[in-house]
């Protein structure tokens, strides 16, 4: 996996960077590792290396939704480091578990995207507001209906799972890419991931981090332009 530093508190693995780039974080806490994501397969070498780097232990491991290029190296992780805590949202954690039913009140579109068969459940269901670490998870639906992102509450770097893109050019979910159109082809509503892109930028991060793609430093106009064309594509 390539390993880029952000910080030394943030630090990007992404699996297949030149063809299919997929990218899982890692986020040092006084108290250890959090690992955001985890690709299709499991990065446990990578993340060993870095925690012995850095002399912290891996805590814990947070989703940002259900989709397989995201979960899919959960397990292997958890065999290399017994005892670590899984969190996702609430309302993703039906999917992972094979319920892609909706709720009353949501859009009622169709869940989309790739999904693997887990044989491991969460250990903490996440409601917007929770803390995971120095992460606040925010309510970000759209891609999928329980999507969230994370940001750090100490440098406001947003790790924002597939609400943005960058890989193909920075883009909300929904809006196809033709160079890289898989996150566009796996959302579930658009007017939504609208709501939720719109929503993350009025959180001025300094920092957008995605998991399709580089991360940017100092995203506001990067985002607002991606938000525009996101209005005009839905339109």
């Amino acid at each position: 996996m390539k390993i880029t530093r952000h910080s030394s508190n943030l630090v990007q693995l992404t699996r297949y960077p030149a063809l299919f780039p997929m990218s899982c974080y890692l986020v040092q806490d006084d108290d250890g590792l959090t690992l955001v994501d985890s690709t299709t397969s499991s990065p446990a070498d990578d993340v060993a290396l870095i925690a012995k780097q850095v002399g912290k232990e891996l805590r814990r491991i947070v989703l940002t939704h259900a989709h397989g290029d995201h979960v899919g190296g959960v397990a292997g992780v958890r065999t290399r480091f017994p005892g670590v805590e899984v969190s996702i949202s609430e309302r993703d954690a039906r999917i992972l578990a094979g319920d892609k039913t909706l709720l009353q009140g949501e859009p009622q579109t169709e869940v989309k995207g790739y999904f693997v068969k887990v044989a491991w459940k969460p250990d903490r269901l996440l409601r917007p507001g929770d803390r995971v670490g120095s992460l606040e998870a925010v309510a970000s639906p759209g891609h999928t209906p329980g999507h969230v992102a994370f940001i750090d509450v100490r440098d406001r770097s947003l790790i924002a799972g597939d609400a943005f893109q960058t890989r193909g050019g920075i883009a909300v979910s929904g809006v196809l890419r033709p160079l890289f159109p898989f996150p566009a082809m796996a959302t579930w509503n658009k007017e939504a991931a609208l709501a939720s892109a719109v929503a993350l930028q009025a959180l001025q991060p300094s920092l957008l981090a995605v998991g399709h793609g580089n991360a940017l430093r100092d995203p506001a106009a990067a985002m607002d332009g991606a938000i525009e064309t996101a209005r005009r594509a839905f339109s």
